[in-house]
């Protein structure tokens, strides 16, 4: 079944793959940030104090070099970043893919960089209950919770649209295409289906959503079958058809412990010689024992009094 699997779902190869960024500490570059902006505040307003004897204009080097202190403090605090836990940032520089950061806490990168946050959270995906013909043709509903996680952020950013709306949309394919491939009930055939074989139904239910998310770097750790039922317009039909089952297979086991039964009960009046039957005598008596452990109600009892052949 998984070869199956492999050779029917087809994604193109992932482009762009996971890389760590170059990021530092963020805590000792807040502070470098903090302390560079406070000695240019305090080098604008020593350039302004600085007026020639005159009251002309304030000196204009302290000034310029100010300004220039004040945008690195500006930049080295634009570069300081927090990544909570479970989540990680993506890191682009004039829009190419420089890596990612999973540390979390105070961190600091290019300040230059767009940084986006991905979530690596684990998520359920419930699909809604959908309405689909099974292998034999049958109309039934099946429902599907999937259990996923980001595996790689960078193609969650950039192999996808949206990988959220992404996983939602394959996981309701391999549901759909997993219930056209199994009959509901193999009705004791040789084949797995739906409603006997769970486990390995939600076993390759994973492992082709696995292969259809790999592309966007999602990681499928666990998916279950929530809901599975005929469609209502066949289900009193189907329902009729497994009580009948039921009721032979009843049967057939109330009869084969009957004969067994009668079986040996014959074999212990010979084996004692407590009485001697003919054939007819043994006929009737295995009508008569059929009669009383198979029928569906109690039997009344008929004594003879008489002998044993009047």
């Amino acid at each position: 079944m998984n070869a199956s699997v492999e050779t029917t779902v087809h994604m193109p190869a992932p482009v762009v793959r996971e890389k760590r960024a170059r990021d530092l500490p963020g805590l000792p570059m807040f502070f470098a940030g903090l302390a560079v902006f406070a000695v240019s505040v305090w080098t604008v307003i020593e350039g302004i104090k600085a007026i020639d004897p005159e009251g002309a204009d304030p000196s204009p080097g302290l000034l310029i070099v100010g300004v220039l202190l004040m945008l690195l403090g500006s930049l080295v605090l634009k570069g300081v970043f927090t990544v909570a836990p479970g989540e990680a940032r993506v890191l682009q520089f004039l829009g190419r893919y420089v890596g990612t950061v999973r540390t979390d806490g105070l961190r600091w990168a290019n300040p230059f960089t767009t940084r986006e946050k991905i979530s690596t959270r684990i998520r359920n995906h419930e699909t809604q209950t959908l309405k689909v013909n099974d292998a034999d043709g049958n109309p039934i509903e099946i429902a599907a919770v999937v259990v996923w996680q980001v595996e790689d952020t960078a193609r969650a950013r950039f192999e996808v649209d949206d990988f959220v709306r992404f996983v939602g949309i394959q996981t309701e394919t391999a549901v759909r295409h997993i219930a056209t491939s199994y009959p509901y009930d193999n009705h004791d055939e040789a084949g797995l289906s739906l409603r006997e074989n769970a486990d390995e139904i939600t076993e390759t239910l994973a492992i082709e959503i696995s292969a259809r998310v790999q592309s966007a770097g999602v990681k499928v750790i666990e998916s279950r079958l929530t809901h599975l039922a005929y469609a209502p317009e066949i289900a009193h039909a189907m329902l009729q058809r497994q009580q009948a089952g039921a009721v032979v297979a009843a049967r057939t086991r109330i009869v084969e412990g009957a004969v067994g039964m009668v079986e040996l009960a014959l074999q212990r009046l010979a084996d004692q010689h407590v009485v001697e039957l003919d054939e007819e005598r043994k006929a009737a008596m295995v009508s008569n024992l059929l009669v009383v452990l198979c029928g569906d109600r109690s039997t009344q009892p008929v004594v003879n009094t008489g002998s044993l052949y009047t």
